[in-house]
């Protein structure tokens, strides 16, 4: 992050020094479905404290590994806080990431029993089998075809929700107006169908 040359230097320390970091959301302190407003705590590599993050997510769930780019502060009572600026969801390089992401809730039809046998029998290529093989789940034990169908739904909406994020950021939308504009729209709305939205083409060009 760049800052004017002209300006003094204590307007210089008032521009945030930006970084990423990556982890691991550990559990949500609070999530508003609404603004898509949230607090977080994440687990970083090397690191033996839980960090703080705070900013707005299109959906976010326990388990999810993503990549954040913001700045540090220093909350007066919690201490501190990394302040999102923007985002991204990485798949996970571990087996328990991977099962707590898949039993957070993220996945109508399972749970953290049914994420524990579908990673115990996938291993770590259990993201892309539910990805491009999702018939083959009903190799795990105990999913019937009936469940194997809701995890599919669920999947694509959540991957449509990625693609819309992508779509508004690759237009210079950034994450905090993105989430507002895709909380204003449909939150299953296919990414080519929000291409194709005269509105939503008008906001972003306004």
């Amino acid at each position: 992050m760049s800052t004017p040359s002209n300006l003094s230097a204590q307007q210089i320390s008032a521009f945030p020094q930006h970084e990423t970091i990556t982890g691991v959301v550990e559990r949500l302190t609070f999530y508003s479905a609404e603004s898509g407003y949230t607090v977080a705590r994440l687990t970083r590599p090397r690191s033996t404290e839980l960090t703080t993050i705070v900013g707005r997510f299109a959906n976010i769930q326990s388990g999810q590994t993503l990549q954040l780019t913001g700045f540090w502060r220093d909350h007066p009572q919690f201490g501190p806080q990394f302040q999102v600026v923007n985002y991204k969801e990485t798949k996970s390089a571990t087996l328990t990431g991977i099962e707590k992401y898949l039993g957070s809730g993220l996945i109508i039809g399972v749970g953290p029993v049914t994420a524990k046998r579908i990673v115990a029998h996938f291993g770590l290529e259990t993201l892309d089998i539910i990805e491009n093989q999702i018939e083959r789940v009903i190799e795990v034990q105990g999913i019937a075809k009936k469940r194997i169908k809701l995890i599919k739904n669920a999947w694509e909406t959540q991957k449509a929700i990625k693609e819309v994020m992508v779509f508004l950021q690759g237009h210079g939308v950034s994450t905090t107006y993105a989430v507002k504009i895709y909380k204003q729209y449909d939150e299953a709305i296919p990414s080519a169908r929000l291409r194709r939205t005269p509105l939503l083409r008008r906001t972003l060009t306004s």
